[in-house]
């Protein structure tokens, strides 16, 4: 073993994925991780203290990347109403692509993300807080009328779980789930819209 290797949290995740994607979840072990870092399992409890919390910074790591492009276009600038249906829209492609790319790997992720029940939530708070900067930036720009914005967020968020919560993943792939969304898009914007001036 090369116990002289400098291990970093990032490079233990790196490999991490790999060692799930080659193994899956229910085979793959701390140990694995060592050995295909050519360290002993202990250089790995070093920097994280059980499997649990290994798993745990997976499934952030995980749901970090996808945040990503989400937080690019929050903190863009531009009209409102097109921004948040771009940044719907951008969050049901992160998900669709997941699942059509990897689908093992993805119910790997999923399974991971359902374990790491804070990690998750941190996550939605997080989208949901991204939505509710571009609802006030909305509300600041003429074009929503909101009485709370964060509630309104939450509210977005929920109206559209169908097509990013991944319990509903085998309907992604139906012909008609465009359709709907174009609609479901048009009427959560239509909803927001601050009445017109006269």
């Amino acid at each position: 073993m090369n116990e002289v290797v400098v291990l970093t949290p990032e490079r233990i995740l790196e490999v991490t994925e790999d060692v799930l994607r080659r193994y899956g979840l229910a085979k793959a072990t701390v140990v694995d991780v060592a050995r295909a870092l050519d360290v002993s399992h202990g250089s790995v409890y070093r920097h994280f203290p059980s499997k649990a919390s290994l798993r745990q910074a997976v499934a952030k790591r995980w749901l970090d990347r996808a945040n990503a492009p989400l937080q690019k276009i929050a903190e863009s600038s531009g009209p409102a109403p097109a921004r948040l249906e771009k940044w719907l829209r951008t969050m049901f492609e992160i998900k669709y692509k997941k699942v059509s790319e990897d689908p093992e790997m993805f119910q790997t992720y999923l399974t991971l993300a359902q374990e790491a029940c804070e990690v998750v939530h941190a996550h939605k708070e997080r989208l949901v807080g991204q939505v509710a900067d571009i609802l006030s930036d909305g509300v600041k720009q003429g074009v929503f009328q909101v009485t709370d914005v964060k509630v309104s967020a939450r509210a977005v968020f929920d109206a559209t779980i169908r097509y990013h919560h991944p319990a509903h993943s085998d309907e992604w792939s139906n012909p008609e789930t465009a359709a709907r969304i174009d609609a479901l898009l048009a009427l959560v914007i239509k909803g927001l819209e601050a009445p017109k001036k006269r």
